[in-house]
């Protein structure tokens, strides 16, 4: 069963005297028809569910009278999405680095604590460490939950901070693929300005003070009069950078209907927005060695590829 059978957002419910002493899940279904007892479970299994303020994973958890009660509820399956080792790229003491699905949040939300990478890779790590501790994971990087591609985690205190300066000082170089609707006047060129997000719309969008810099470097790949295939750098890592420089300049990803981009082209459905985190180049934070990670293609982005592009795309090659 999908979340989308219940509507998306927040339902809040008080504890009365009749219910006290029940058990979470069974509380929650006697508090609406949409949430049936299995339902419930899911919900609480995937860290929707909060009492008084707490997120709480465990059914048999007991309500008391007076508490409140709030679930959260996303627009993703109930499913929570797995992670597992035909992901990781690289694995050593001080750091993974992974190829993100997407669909999957980096990091948790109200709705979901499981399914997300960062609670993956908690299990990963300590399903293969096999300790009784957690592990220690710094979130260096972050990528939107429909975008895809390679990302480095810390997971030792000795990489954490050398890591987290690399990024801070932009010593780290990310370039990403996308497919843009249209086509750019040059082959390459830069959106340079300063960012912000508007509450109104939740959206990142460009203003002339009191924003963050950001810069944006692009150079064409493959185009059609339809939508182009771009090399994307960041010299920057602000939140929906790359969406919102694209999209105020005419220029939306394939999928991103938030940032105004198409949900179709030429008849085929996109099936999310079309970003990918191609490559990443940094140091390694202890031995200071080079590294340098290329994350492959996922199947729904070759399949717009190629329908965009066709035999002049080789898809072995990418």
């Amino acid at each position: 069963m999908m979340s989308n059978q219940l509507k998306p957002g927040v339902y809040r419910f008080s504890v009365g005297a009749d219910s006290s002493g029940q058990c979470l899940d069974l509380f929650l279904a006697g508090c609406s028809d949409g949430f049936s007892r299995s339902i419930a479970k899911r919900l609480v299994n995937l860290g929707g569910v909060h009492l008084s303020g707490r997120r709480i994973r465990h059914c048999s958890q007991t309500v008391a009278v007076g508490e409140s009660v709030e679930v959260f509820v996303d627009a993703q399956p109930l499913e929570p999405q797995p992670l597992d080792d035909s992901q990781l790229l690289y694995r050593d003491q001080c750091l993974i680095v992974l190829n993100k699905p997407s669909g999957m949040a980096t990091q948790p939300t109200p709705a979901r604590y499981k399914g997300t990478i960062y609670s993956e890779l908690q299990k990963l790590l300590s399903d293969q460490s096999r300790r009784c501790v957690n592990p220690s994971i710094g979130m260096v990087q972050r990528l939107d939950r429909d975008t895809s591609g390679v990302m480095v985690f810390s997971i030792h205190s000795r990489g954490h901070k050398a890591l987290t300066e690399a990024f801070r000082n932009h010593q780290v170089d990310k370039r990403y693929w996308a497919l843009v609707a249209g086509r750019p006047d040059e082959e390459s060129g830069a959106f340079c300005s300063l960012l912000a997000k508007r509450r109104s719309t939740n959206r990142t969008v460009s203003v002339e003070r009191g924003g963050k810099h950001a810069e944006t470097r692009y150079k064409v790949l493959q185009t059609n009069d339809v939508a182009t295939l771009v090399e994307v750098e960041l010299l920057t890592g602000r939140t929906h950078q790359i969406r919102a420089h694209f999209s105020e300049a005419g220029l939306p990803l394939l999928g991103d209907t938030f940032y105004g981009g198409p949900d179709t082209i030429l008849g085929l459905p996109v099936p999310r927005q079309m970003l990918h985190a191609r490559d990443l180049v940094f140091d390694h934070p202890a031995t200071h060695e080079p590294l340098s990670f290329r994350a492959p293609l996922p199947d729904d982005f070759c399949v717009v590829l190629q329908h965009l592009f066709g035999d002049s795309v080789e898809l072995s090659a990418l």
